[in-house]
């Protein structure tokens, strides 16, 4: 099984985390998109984060009817930071069947040589890159000199061409915190969650 994993706080989860994975899914053959939600990200330690508890609940929300995404929470219930590598190497060890495929933003792929243990990260995973809005193209040098030869003819990066999409969940949080609309911008299901459990009421970027 080709098993996408997508990371991130999803704070919330929006209909350009969703794009990223449709467009992932069809365009590399995947046979499942795997959202795992973060709990504590290295470059996020000082900001403040949603419960996971109301995350992972939107995350099934907005995933519920298709049936090649599925929702993780392996790393809500591990103690201190969420390393990629780590996770990876516990899903290899529970699947050593599957082949592995890492999604990343524009931005996140610019940051993946500071990640910890990014050449560990490139023997566990192919690597799958998104253009973001406002951000450079995607560029693998940096990541590419960190790495053998093999291990980079491995894990193969490529980019999956998309429609940039200009959501952003910290733009979403602070429409919220200012009582604007974000109709459109999240699920219907994710969006009454939301009032429901009046998140974001307070100014949060």
């Amino acid at each position: 099984m080709q098993v996408g994993i997508f990371g991130g706080t999803f704070d919330p989860v929006h209909w350009g985390h969703l794009l990223v994975a449709e467009c992932c899914r069809e365009e590399c053959k995947l046979d499942q998109v795997r959202f795992v939600p973060s709990a504590l990200p290295p470059h996020k330690l000082q900001q403040p984060i949603t419960d996971p508890k109301h995350r992972l609940n939107m995350l099934h929300l907005a995933t519920d009817g298709h049936e090649s995404f599925v929702v993780n929470s392996w790393e809500l219930n591990q103690p201190g930071p969420s390393f990629t590598y780590r996770t990876l190497e516990h899903f290899r060890q529970e699947h050593p069947e599957h082949e592995f495929f890492l999604l990343l933003g524009a931005d996140s792929v610019a940051e993946f040589p500071t990640w910890k243990h990014p050449e560990r990260i490139c023997r566990l995973a192919h690597l799958i890159a998104v253009p973001r809005p406002g951000c450079p193209e995607v560029n693998w040098e940096p990541l590419r000199r960190l790495v053998d030869e093999a291990t980079w003819q491995w894990c193969s990066p490529r980019v999956v061409e998309m429609p940039l999409v200009g959501i952003s969940s910290r733009e979403i949080r602070r429409r919220l915190a200012q009582g604007r609309s974000i109709r459109y911008q999240v699920p219907a299901a994710v969006e009454m969650y939301i009032y429901q459990h009046g998140l974001y009421q307070a100014e949060n970027t």
